[in-house]
């Protein structure tokens, strides 16, 4: 995904989907795995579509199937998930999303003890 965008809520049921398989999907394949929902043919193949040209998933053309196989891990999207919500809700930011989160209620001394560990882990202080 070089650019991040958001995946709705039915495109990240596909998503989880094929990163638990692990493997390959067809657009018949989705239909048997979502029959519940009652999705269309031509519903499925937008949801593929879409999550195709976003850059989630890569596409293989296989006789007149099309085959679809994850474009990055479902750790690299929530790390692109979690940076863009940073980078768009809180220019940048990490202090600025900490303190939104926290919302004045304090962090305990575990959790900053916690978080202080993991600073220095990442900033290579260790």
């Amino acid at each position: 995904m070089k650019l991040f965008q958001n995946l709705s809520d039915s495109e990240m049921e596909i998503m989880q989907y094929v990163w638990q398989s692990g493997e390959a999907v067809t657009t018949s394949l989705l239909l048997e795995v979502f029959s519940h929902k009652g999705w269309k043919v031509q519903t499925v193949s937008t949801f593929l579509t879409r999550l195709a040209e976003k850059g989630a998933l890569n596409v293989e053309k296989r006789g007149k199937s099309n085959i679809y196989t994850a474009a990055v891990t479902e750790a690299e999207y929530y790390k692109l998930e979690a940076r863009h919500l940073i980078d768009s809700k809180y220019h940048g930011s990490m202090l600025d999303f900490l303190a939104a989160f926290y919302g004045g209620q304090g962090v305990s001394s575990a959790e900053a003890e916690e978080l202080r560990q993991w600073f220095e882990k990442e900033a290579g202080l260790e």
